[in-house]
């Protein structure tokens, strides 16, 4: 691998809180040469977001119905981004090899192996003049695995040059860590990383989330809520393992009773302890944890961390990389492996049998 010439490739992807459509650019190998490029997001029409709300709101309709209508206004979305980010950044569609199209999941089920991700990969080909890979997740899910997360691979590349062993720590609505120690990479599913707090605060403030942690951090935590939180069995399972992010509300809605602050609290708790279970299923404890998504901004989220985890805790800036488009890039570094056909996803990052490849290449006409 390390005589492959390396390619640009453009990753877009967008989460399920649906607030944007992420589009980044990084040149590599598909294995350890790694060039991260500019990111930018570009948001959702608002009415085409309220409708894919109102979809992920009624599961039967995300795995059964057809959606044609939709799955074409998403497609021209992510077309639309693309465009406008190698505009904002001076890229020419010569200058770009490939796009890793990974779509808008609606639908992720892996325990009846089924994943659905609205986009037309053929279309993005069509439309923008460049080879593109989508369905990143199917072959695995089919073939068992949970389909998520697929990032890990990306993280070990980025992490070639570290000391180790290293946890990267994703702090999105739900949590993921990647365990890298050499040729070792464990990856799984904490538990809820900022999502029961979010929605906490939306419904007592009104506001989307929860400032650097402050209103978490003026409250104190109800100690026996958090105690029963962690009984779930969840955190006792075997590793590679995935949540869905309503998995913890139903227990979750025991803060009602709580102030805001203590319930901010209690549930911000929660997510750090869950971290420090994952130390369960990992050989080593980590050297140093990097952490990325959203949460890395809570103030509050990162101090309790360090406390409890005692080695350094940093958001992934510290060692050069954008926390804010790791996911897209790393879609643009999959869709690549894809190419050569190398694996996306492995035993101990999503529960798949065997190394998988995976992902379908659409040629430009």
């Amino acid at each position: 691998m390390s005589e492959r010439h390396p390619v640009r490739a453009i990753g877009v992807i967008s989460g399920t809180s649906m607030d944007g459509i992420d589009v980044s650019i990084v040149e590599t190998d598909g294995d350890t040469m790694v060039r991260p490029g500019p990111g930018h997001t570009y948001a959702y029409p608002d009415d085409l977001r309220k409708t894919l709300q109102a979809l992920i709101a009624e599961p039967a309709r995300a795995q059964s119905e057809p959606l044609e209508d939709l799955e074409r206004a998403v497609t021209d979305a992510h077309i639309s981004a693309i465009r406008r980010f190698m505009a904002d950044a001076g890229i020419a569609a010569t200058e770009v090899s490939l796009i890793g199209f990974h779509g808008q999941t609606v639908y992720h089920r892996p325990e009846i192996r089924f994943t659905r991700q609205l986009g037309i990969g053929a279309q993005v080909a069509q439309d923008l003049g460049i080879d593109t890979v989508d369905r990143f997740r199917h072959a695995d899910v089919a073939s068992g695995g949970e389909g998520a997360p697929f990032v890990p691979l990306y993280h070990r590349a980025l992490a070639s040059r570290l000391a180790q062993p290293v946890m990267i720590l994703n702090l999105g609505g739900v949590g993921n860590v990647t365990y890298i120690d050499g040729d070792v990479v464990i990856a799984f599913d904490t538990g809820p990383a900022s999502a029961l707090l979010d929605d906490f605060v939306l419904r007592r403030r009104g506001l989307s989330f929860d400032q650097n942690g402050q209103l978490a951090a003026s409250g104190k935590a109800d100690e026996s809520l958090v105690r029963e939180f962690m009984t779930n069995p969840y955190f006792d399972r075997p590793a590679p393992k995935s949540l869905d992010r309503q998995d913890f509300h139903a227990r979750a809605k025991s803060v009602e009773a709580l102030s805001d602050a203590d319930g901010a609290a209690t549930l911000a708790e929660f997510t750090v302890r869950s971290v420090v279970a994952s130390l369960r299923h990992v050989p080593r404890a980590p050297q140093r944890w990097l952490v990325t998504g959203g949460g890395r901004r809570n103030g509050h989220f990162m101090r309790r961390l360090q406390e409890e985890l005692r080695v350094a805790v940093d958001p992934v800036e510290a060692v050069g990389w954008d926390g804010d488009f790791l996911e897209a890039q790393a879609f643009g570094y999959l869709a690549v492996r894809s190419t050569l056909g190398l694996p996306l996803s492995l035993p101990t990052t999503t529960g798949v049998p065997h190394p998988m490849p995976g992902g379908e290449l659409h040629r430009a006409a």
